[in-house]
């Protein structure tokens, strides 16, 4: 689960096209500590796991492999579009409960 995760923190790092500098001054942590966790030497703290979920809008679940990531591009519409897909996606949700 270690690298796992690593290589999670790493993907989503480049997604959003941060280094691993801007991203460290955005937790608060050396570079190097970034580094550690995506080659996955350590693991980080819990207060940094809460940090990497708030700033890439992932579930700590995600972070930890516990949990896959499913989006769908959706900047190509406007927001009413936005809107009815959530309402089938919580249509499809609901029928499956």
């Amino acid at each position: 689960m270690l690298m796992n995760m690593g290589k999670r923190f790493k993907e989503l790092r480049k997604e959003r096209k941060f280094t691993q500098q801007q991203l460290a001054d955005r937790i608060g942590l050396a570079p190097s500590a970034i580094s550690s966790y995506e080659s996955g030497a350590r693991y980080p703290s819990y207060d940094v796991l809460i940090k990497y979920s708030k700033i890439f809008h992932v579930t700590t679940d995600y972070l930890l492999g516990i949990d896959e990531l499913n989006t769908v591009d959706v900047s190509g519409l406007n927001q009413m579009e936005k809107e009815t897909v959530i309402q089938v996606i919580n249509t499809f949700i609901d029928a499956k409960k």
